[in-house]
């Protein structure tokens, strides 16, 4: 694969809802500029950008693939993206490095929730965008209908580029609404024709009227022409419409079919006009190692910086790391530095990807997307650059994770190459996390929903050749007191030989630290060499709770009074005799369970306020306020117990038809309710006395 100039690069994400046909389009794209001599399928499981085992088994794509395609003299790197939610974080990944993007639209579904959550995405990051009518052949599909909706959801600024050339399997090619040049498909590509019904050329002549006035807008000196009367030239026409796309005042639709490799030529067509390329991007901002700021540009010439935004990792052929270079040239063997970690390390070979495909590459240059295989100090978000110029950009709005489970090895030999696998895991996708709850002894990992932790399951099993079970993780409950309490802890044994003797009196009651020791010993009832022991004793204790076996929290234990023998006691005594004192001393000071309360943010539409507000009270949760945000939706504010939070992520899609999503944290402990506190406690008894 040659090198191309800055301005004949483009980056585009293909975005949109899960079976929308973003897959299959890359396959037509290959195939009508001959990379592939034939399309597969996503059924067939054989299609170049849905490569890993998992995409194949599951018939969806689960991680981004880079399809570079070489078309007019250009190239342009399209970057397919996972339209099922829980892979949100490589949509978020490709938006990082993308300069434009297609909303591919099943035209037979319409605006599904995915198109409403890639065109939020892209109007977040204000990028330039086309909207691809996919699957146009199939029955009862409407253009008209369907860009009227499109119209209603995302505005008037939503204008054909294209009208389609017949209906469901008679769908055969298209008219481009500027040019009014119909085009129909012969043999694998679409030609021109001149046999275009009048009805089609009316519309067409009606909606470029419409373009016109949008051009006008562009500029002081074309709505004079406009206003005149005067035609403008062609080059006027797409200049005024580029600049109105690269705006975000106008956002083209285009119709195809993946299928029929219908609409392939179409879509590169508008990318090369009106999607921004390479050059396009003239300059980007980033930090110096003094955190000043420093500007370079999009130039292969000036120092090297490239942003790292996907990682894949294979057990075989270890970790690919891709790229988008920002500035200067990759080239095999150079010295690499990353501010972040301040490590050095020499790059290695540097390819072109196109699926799981490698081809090899001499450099990547300003502007192009290439990858390098075994880097150890790299992960995604970071910044390559040299050490003598350093630089560091912005890294990867990732989503939080949501969704959590318990991982249990099946077999008790597995865990340290269940960790081992998790982590590696973790490098390739930052949107799942792993962590140990030192209370519960569980490993626990996070996600953005059940499919993500499927897949993570299924990858362990496959790659690492090791089985997890997944299991709701058990609630890190604590234990504290309400009441006082003043008791003896007496430990005695006499059993021939060395005696055991030790013996304590201490009052228990609440207190604000976490666990507070007081002295009040007089006169030498308990020696002083011994008091150290009393306290290790009782902080020994704090770990198991008296109720459910839960951690010991705000505390407060005076030791005033006590008794010792002089040849029986010892520190082991004395630890014992405090153990007796604090089962005793919480048991009788009312004892209760706390439970963990977690901080909500759910950010949904107001049609689904009702049902959320009425979910949550279910969950013992209580609202504490709403705010209504810029895009429309309502941000919800509410605290509510952890435990009746684990499968809130798989709740909030179904309740909203996907369209709510939250984050949580941990905010404080609460008092259980009694009848729930005693729950878990009969639950806790049950399993002791098993």
């Amino acid at each position: 694969m040659k090198t191309y100039n800055l301005d004949k690069i483009s980056n585009v994400a293909l975005v949109g809802h899960g079976n929308c046909g973003k897959t299959t389009f890359t396959e037509a794209l290959l195939y009508i500029t001959n990379v592939t001599n034939r399309m597969g399928k996503v059924e067939d499981g054989n299609t170049v950008s849905d490569f890993d085992k998992e995409e194949k088994d599951r018939k969806f794509s689960i991680g981004t693939s880079i399809i570079p395609v070489e078309y007019d003299n250009t190239k342009i790197n399209f970057l397919d993206t996972p339209g099922y939610f829980d892979f949100v974080g490589e949509v978020k990944g490709s938006l990082r490095v993308a300069n434009g993007a297609v909303i591919v639209v099943d035209a037979s579904a319409g605006v599904e929730v995915g198109t409403e959550k890639a065109w939020k995405y892209l109007e977040q990051v204000g990028m330039p965008r086309l909207i691809l009518l996919n699957k146009m052949d199939k029955e009862n599909v409407k253009f008209d209908n369907v860009l009227e909706q499109l119209r209603e959801k995302f505005g008037k600024k939503v204008v054909p580029f294209a009208v389609p050339l017949g209906e469901a399997d008679k769908f055969n090619g298209y008219v481009e609404v500027i040019r009014k040049q119909a085009l129909v498909l012969e043999g694998k590509v679409c030609v021109p024709t001149d046999d275009v019904p009048a009805d089609i050329l009316a519309k067409c002549e009606e909606l470029r009227a419409v373009l016109m006035e949008s051009v006008a807008e562009t500029d002081e000196e074309m709505m004079s022409k406009f206003f005149d009367g005067v035609e403008f030239t062609d080059d006027e026409v797409h200049h005024g419409l580029k600049r109105a796309v690269l705006a975000g005042d106008i956002v083209p639709v285009i119709v195809g079919s993946a299928v029929k490799a219908v609409g392939a030529n179409c879509l590169m067509n508008m990318i090369n006009e009106y999607l921004p390329n390479a050059h396009d991007e003239l300059e980007v901002t980033g930090l110096n190692e003094n955190e000043d700021e420093e500007v370079r540009k999009i130039d292969p010439t000036d120092h090297m910086s490239a942003v790292v935004f996907k990682t894949i990792v294979d057990p075989f052929v270890g970790k690919i790391t891709l790229f988008k270079v920002k500035s200067g040239t990759v080239k095999k063997d150079m010295e690499i530095y990353n501010v972040r970690n301040r490590e050095t390390e020499k790059i290695g070979n540097v390819f072109f990807v196109r699926g799981k495909d490698q081809v090899e590459a001499s450099e990547i240059v300003a502007g192009d997307i290439g990858a390098t295989s075994k880097l150890q100090y790299f992960k995604t978000g970071d910044t390559m650059s040299v050490k003598s110029h350093p630089i560091i950009y912005p890294g990867i709005d990732f989503p939080k994770p949501c969704f959590f489970m318990a991982v249990h090895a099946k077999t008790k030999d597995a865990d340290e190459k269940v960790g081992m696998g998790l982590h590696r895991l973790s490098e390739e996708d930052p949107t799942f996390i792993i962590e140990r709850n030192v209370e519960t002894k569980e490993q626990i990992i996070g996600g953005q929903g059940n499919m993500q932790l499927a897949v993570i399951a299924s990858k362990l099993k496959n790659n690492f050749k090791v089985e997890i079970e997944l299991t709701n993780p058990k609630v890190a409950y604590r234990e504290t007191i309400k009441g006082k309490s003043d008791v003896q802890g007496k430990h005695k044994k006499q059993s021939g030989g060395a005696g055991q003797y030790g013996d304590v009196h201490v009052r228990f009651e609440p207190a604000k630290k976490e666990f507070e020791f007081v002295d009040e010993v007089v006169g030498g009832a308990v020696p002083r060499n011994y008091i150290p022991a009393v306290e290790k004793g009782l902080r020994d204790c704090l770990d198991k709770g008296v109720l459910a076996g839960c951690k010991v929290v705000n505390v407060k234990a005076t030791l005033y009074d006590g008794s010792y023998h002089d040849v029986d006691s010892n520190e082991a005594s004395f630890k014992m005799a405090a153990a007796l004192a604090f089962k005793k001393g919480i048991m009788e000071a009312k004892p209760v369970l706390l439970e963990p309360i977690a901080k909500v943010e759910i950010n949904i539409p107001d049609d689904y306020m009702g049902d959320i507000m009425g979910d949550m009270n279910k969950r013992r949760g209580k609202i504490l306020g709403m705010e209504q945000q810029d895009d429309g939706t309502q941000k919800v504010l509410a605290e509510a117990p952890q435990a009746e939070m684990y499968t809130y992520a798989i709740d909030l899609r179904s309740m909203t038809q996907a369209r709510g999503s939250f984050t949580m944290e941990f905010l404080r402990y609460d008092e259980m309710p009694p009848m729930m506190a005693e729950k878990v406690i009969a639950n806790y008894k049950a399993k002791v006395e098993n």
